[in-house]
């Protein structure tokens, strides 16, 4: 399914309760945690919300979600500066890329 496809199945929407020092924390863990979700298909990433204990009926952005060329969403933080973008601007790093990239080395 491309960006600009309807889905047509059911929504459902997962809640998980976290602790954090205040909403910008909140909103920190929660983008860091769609973000690393990616990989799955059905994932309404621009969509993640958050809302206080006790508030379930106000929610609070996680991403700037404005939409772009070509149907897709922006991802950085709502209240970003500059131009709106797909991508984070923090480059991705760590043991699970050289892994994927130590494996396909290996297959060739």
């Amino acid at each position: 399914m491309t960006a600009t496809e309807v889905d047509d199945r059911p929504r459902f929407v997962v809640h998980l309760t976290l602790h954090a020092e205040n909403l910008a924390g909140a909103r920190l863990l929660a983008r860091s945690l769609a973000r690393s979700l990616t990989f799955l298909p059905e994932l309404v990433l621009g969509e993640t919300t958050i809302s206080v204990n006790g508030a379930p009926d106000v929610h609070h952005q996680v991403f700037c979600d404005r939409l772009l060329d070509g149907g897709w969403r922006c991802l950085l933080r709502p209240d970003h500066d500059g131009d709106c973008s797909r991508r984070s601007f923090q480059p991705i790093t760590g043991r699970a890329r050289h892994d994927r990239t130590t494996a396909a080395r290996n297959r060739r």
